[in-house]
């Protein structure tokens, strides 16, 4: 066995030094772990004015770690507080012949797993009729000059895309891989006259998911002006000012400009839209397994994340309208 440990304030100062020097720890995060080292120092004499961190045993560590938690910190801060006390009696170990770890095998809680973030139905309706590129006019300031085909057309593109993206729950890929019909190669494609859309998922599972109304009717009026924008070649349903497939980024530019000409207090993405329709479809149906099929979610766990999402929304307005449910 080597030499005992050096004393608690050498030990730290030491180990804080060997991760600045050797490790190049950012210095905030070497500041995190001096008041990590620091408490557990207290803790250490708080259960006996003399312990050394050798005779620290893992009923301590359970004990201290659990007295962090009770503190108030989140998951994440717990588990860089576990870190830079792990990493602590690691490196005593190696320096000073610690037996044991008293660390080892303890873990932080799991973090929350934070719930999607979904439009309102209102803030959804905004974004769906919002008109990209047709601002109020500035007072004394020339009117902005008429739009383009080419703008026209983009405009009716972003519409479509968000109408569908909204109707139909896909996902950014499946929406961006969609072509104008089957053909060789193709792994997703539009039936217009059947209003449905064919798409390949998350572990090569096909779905097949219905257009609404009014996701059609921007298809229908993006149809003509797609020829303005496409290659002859190109069987992409969504195509950019170059005429090939849209990307994503395109589209997520696009939505979010789209969301600020619409006034939305929030950024917003394509899948939040996703989010969006599996909230307001539970909203309307409370059918899980329906959602479930139509997200193409392979285990109904994924989909009940919605069903706290709603009962979130629903508290909400519980709280707002009931007459008992006011803070006085």
């Amino acid at each position: 066995m080597g030499a005992a440990p050096p004393p608690w304030p050498d030990a730290v100062r030491a180990y804080l030094r060997y991760q600045q020097v050797e490790r190049r720890l950012a210095p905030r995060s070497l500041v995190l772990y001096e008041q990590a080292l620091r408490r557990l120092h207290q803790y250490a004499q708080a259960e006996k004015p003399a312990l050394q961190a050798a005779e620290v045993l893992p009923r301590h560590a359970r004990r201290w770690l659990s007295l962090e938690h009770a503190r108030g910190l989140a998951p994440r801060s717990l588990a860089l507080v576990l870190s830079a006390w792990r990493g602590f009696y690691r490196w005593l170990g190696r320096e000073g012949g610690l037996t044991a770890n008293p660390l080892q095998g303890l873990r932080p809680p799991r973090p929350a797993k934070p719930l999607p973030k979904a439009l309102s139905v209102d803030q959804a309706v905004a974004l769906m009729e919002a008109a990209p590129g047709s601002a109020a006019p500035v007072p004394g300031e020339p009117p902005a000059p008429a739009a383009t085909p080419v703008q026209t057309a983009e405009w009716a593109r972003d519409h479509a895309i968000a109408e569908l993206l909204y109707s139909s729950g896909l996902r950014i890929a499946e929406l961006l891989a969609l072509d104008i019909r089957p053909a060789a190669g193709s792994v997703a494609w539009v039936d217009m006259a059947d209003a449905t859309v064919h798409v390949l998922g998350k572990g090569g599972k096909r779905r097949s998911v219905p257009v609404g109304t009014a996701a059609l009717h921007a298809l229908q009026a993006w149809w003509p002006l797609r020829a303005l924008l496409a290659q002859p070649d190109e069987l992409a349903l969504w195509v950019g000012a170059r005429g090939r497939r849209l990307s994503a980024n395109v589209v997520r530019q696009r939505l979010a400009r789209r969301a600020q000409a619409a006034g939305l207090p929030t950024h917003v993405h394509p899948h939040m839209l996703r989010h969006s329709f599996a909230s307001h479809l539970l909203q309307s149906s409370s059918d899980l397994r329906a959602v479930q099929e139509l997200l193409g979610h392979a285990h109904i766990r994924t989909t009940q994340v919605y069903t706290q999402l709603d009962f979130q929304q629903l508290a909400k307005v519980y709280d707002a309208a009931h007459p008992r449910a006011r803070k006085p």
